[in-house]
């Protein structure tokens, strides 16, 4: 781990690999749940990174840090959440042949995947979902469209994303789903969160 302040409040994290990342938020979670931390107003995983925000004194927290042990993600105990997508996106020809796949099968590869949020950011209820790997990351369209519609299940570098409402975005649109990504007035106002393990299905 490396430690890096972040303005006067604030410490930032680094680390190896997504699942790292996942694995130390969730023991923040947990030590916060019994006590620790009560001036940590936000946690905000990264790619690489997670953000403590309210850190009264960041270097003695990256030094009392620095002696933590925590154990791997726990990726099996929330059930996943499942997304049902119509495979006819403006994009599936492109990605199809990118893949060296009909545009059928890019819908089954897809589903077939095991998918994850690492990480949330862009806009409110946006997820970077990994799953794609190697093996399936695709390129960013050369040009960004000016206006992507909500619910547009799109795909760019290793990650999978659903655009909760209408945006300018850059990624591969594959498909299209109905469900509610960001509502004010559910509580967490995010359907997804990191960590939260995903499971798309064909419509």
């Amino acid at each position: 781990m490396r430690f890096l302040p972040a303005g006067p409040s604030a410490l930032l994290v680094e680390l190896s690999n997504q699942d790292e990342v996942l694995a130390f938020a969730e023991e923040v979670a947990r030590r916060r749940e019994g006590g620790w931390g009560s001036t940590i107003s936000d946690v905000v995983p990264g790619a690489r990174t997670v953000l403590l925000d309210g850190a009264r004194r960041p270097a003695e927290l990256a030094e009392e840090i620095a002696g933590w042990t925590f154990q791997p993600a726990q990726r099996e105990q929330a059930v996943p959440v499942e997304v049902q997508v119509r495979y006819d996106g403006p994009d599936l020809a492109d990605v199809a042949a990118h893949w060296g796949v009909s545009e059928r099968e890019v819908g089954e590869i897809h589903a077939s995947l095991s998918h994850r949020v690492a990480f949330c950011g862009f806009s409110p209820g946006f997820a970077y979902i990994d799953g794609l790997g190697e093996r399936w990351k695709v390129p960013r369209r050369p040009t960004p469209r000016p206006q992507v519609p909500g619910g547009s299940v799109a795909v760019g570098g290793a990650y999978t994303g659903v655009y909760p409402r209408s945006s300018p975005g850059g990624w591969q649109l594959i498909g299209h789903t109905d469900l509610v990504l960001w509502d004010d007035a559910r509580q967490p106002p995010a359907l997804l969160g990191p960590g939260t393990p995903v499971r798309f299905t064909a419509r």
